[in-house]
C-alpha cells in the first residue's frame, strides 16, 4: 500500500553472531527481514552510529562494567561495550540483508553524549533524527518495524512512532532480544499498553 513502510531496525554487524555487542539469535532472522524487504514499496533502514568513546560505552568510564547501569543528564543509560562505531565493520549492516531497497537511512548516537535507542527520538526525549518529520512528508500512515534488538531499538521505535501518530506494528518473529533484566517481556507489554500490533507475520 502506498500509505505503508517498513522500518528495518540496526541489522548491523555488531549486533549479530560474533559481533560487539551480539544479540541472541539475531542472524536467524535474516531471511525474514528479507521477506518483510521485498514485500515492501518502501522500505527505512536505521544504523547505530556512534563516534568512538561514546558516552554510552562502558569503556569510556573508569571501573564501570558493560550492562551496568550510570545516571545521564536524561536519565539512566545502560553502558554497553562499544559497538557500532562509525566506520567500522562492525557498523556495516549485515551482508546478508538486503539494503538495497532502502529509500532512507536512518544513522542515530552519533551525538556522543546522548545513546539512542529509537528511530525518532534519541535517549533524552527531546533531540529528534527527522524521521517524523520526513515520512508524513511522504505520506505514510502506517509502519511496520523488525529487527534489533526487540527490547530496546524496536520497542522504543515503534512506541515513539505510536506518540507520533503512526498506526505501527512489529513483527515479533523478524526480531531478537537482548533481554536484559527481563527486558524483553517488559517492552513487549509497554508496546502492547501504547496500541502496537504484535501480531504481525514476516
Amino acid at each position: 500500500m502506498p500509505n505503508e513502510a517498513l522500518i528495518v531496525i540496526d541489522m548491523q554487524n555488531d549486533f549479530c553472531d560474533g559481533g560487539a555487542l551480539a544479540v541472541p539469535g539475531a542472524n536467524a532472522i535474516v531471511p525474514l527481514v528479507n521477506r518483510l524487504i521485498g514485500r515492501f514499496d518502501h522500505v527505512v533502514l536505521t544504523q547505530d552510529w556512534h563516534p568512538a568513546g561514546h558516552a554510552s560505552f562502558a569503556a569510556s568510564w573508569q571501573n564501570a562494567a558493560p550492562f551496568s547501569t550510570m545516571n545521564f543528564s536524561y536519565g539512566p543509560q545502560t553502558l554497553w561495550p562499544a559497538h557500532c562505531v562509525q566506520g567500522t565493520p562492525g557498523a556495516a549492516f549485515h551482508p546478508g540483508v538486503d539494503a538495497t531497497k532502502a529509500e532512507l537511512i536512518v544513522r542515530k548516537g552519533f551525538h556522543t553524549g546522548i545513546d539512542s535507542y529509537s528511530a525518532f527520538r534519541e535517549n533524552d526525549r527531546v533531540t529528534r533524527t527527522g524521521l517524523d518529520g520526513y515520512l508524513k512528508e511522504r505520506g505514510f500512515t502506517r509502519l511496520m518495524l523488525c529487527g534489533l534488538a526487540l527490547d530496546y531499538c524496536v520497542a522504543w521505535s515503534a512506541i515513539d512512532a505510536r506518540q507520533a501518530g503512526f498506526d505501527a506494528a512489529v513483527v515479533v518473529e523478524a526480531t531478537a532480544a537482548i533481554d536484559l533484566d527481563g527486558s524483553r517481556n517488559k517492552m513487549l507489554a509497554e508496546m502492547r499498553q501504547a496500541g502496537i500490533n504484535l501480531s504481525a507475520t514476516a
